[in-house]
């Protein structure tokens, strides 16, 4: 290197320079002689890193449920090992699993729980917005498992899900009628809250010693939401839609709705009422570990 470098310098004014130097020099710099030797083997390294590891990953086990949707029996099939079940009577709910391509795999139907006395209990105990939406779902999955219990030769899923507005820790749910709609908009108006959709799962069939129902996983999804700041007649005309009586915090982000909603961070499936991203993922994770043979 030094010998390179001392060739440059005492012929670089001389007619040798441009017929023997400066060859030498884009030989050089055509093969990296010149550059930092351990930056250029880092920067290989990482490169030859992530190669390695995109290349495992698109090799390796599935991590989402497109990659599953085959292990998922459709509801026409009587021989059927693996069956979805979503407990809820939510539209949304049911738009969702379609639009992950699960139309025609899983079957919809209200919980037996009764969630108002569950509601009523819940107010009572020292709970987080958080918790509080878990437990529904844990509980509404739980309750159909229970009624589900005479399933023989097959696996069930239960999903049970709930989804609640949290301003600044006060918890609204679906409004009682147009008045406590209207005080909830007015308090929603402008200001920043969270959406949490609380996800549980539980199997019926998974377990060769038993038949009750068990938990696969359960976990709460957050979102934070912004609204615009609306006018008496923009709220009264939202609430004269009906849109927001059937809704968490009296509004529908995927329905007229979505017109208040400034800002969101986090899943826009949250805040509609089932997070899609982390339930195919959480899914995807069960269905790899039963046994369905």
């Amino acid at each position: 290197m030094c010998s390179v470098l001392s060739a440059i310098l005492y012929y670089r004014d001389t007619t040798m320079y441009k017929v023997a130097v400066l060859p030498l020099l884009i030989i050089c710099s055509c093969q990296g002689f010149f550059q930092h030797p351990s930056k250029s083997t880092t920067s290989q390294h990482t490169s030859m890193s992530m190669m390695s590891e995109s290349k495992s990953d698109g090799e390796g086990s599935s991590n989402l449920l497109v990659s599953s949707f085959h292990q998922i029996s459709r509801t026409s099939d009587p021989e059927a090992k693996l069956r979805l079940i979503l407990a809820s009577q939510s539209p949304r709910r049911t738009e969702i699993l379609e639009m992950m391509g699960l139309a025609g795999r899983f079957t919809a139907s209200p919980s037996p729980l009764d969630e108002e006395m569950l509601q009523i209990e819940l107010s009572q105990q020292e709970i987080t917005p958080m918790d509080y939406a878990r437990t529904l779902a844990e509980r509404k999955a739980h309750a159909y498992g229970v009624d589900a219990l005479d399933i023989k030769d097959n696996v069930a899923l239960i999903i049970g899900s709930d989804t609640i507005v949290d301003l600044d820790g006060r918890i609204l749910e679906k409004p009682t009628n147009e008045e406590v709609a209207h005080s909830m908009l007015s308090s929603l108006s402008g200001n920043w809250h969270q959406v949490h959709t609380g996800v549980a799962v539980y199997a019926v069939g998974a377990s060769k010693s038993s038949n009750d129902p068990q938990l696969m996983f359960s976990f709460t999804d957050t979102a934070r939401v912004k609204f615009s700041s609306l006018t008496d007649r923009d709220i009264n005309a939202y609430i004269a839609t009906k849109e927001p009586m059937d809704k968490a915090g009296s509004y529908g982000i995927q329905g007229i709705g979505g017109q208040l909603v400034e800002r969101i961070e986090g899943d826009f499936f949250t805040v509609m009422g089932l997070p899609m991203h982390r339930l195919s993922k959480e899914l995807t994770e069960v269905i790899r570990n039963l046994d369905l043979d």
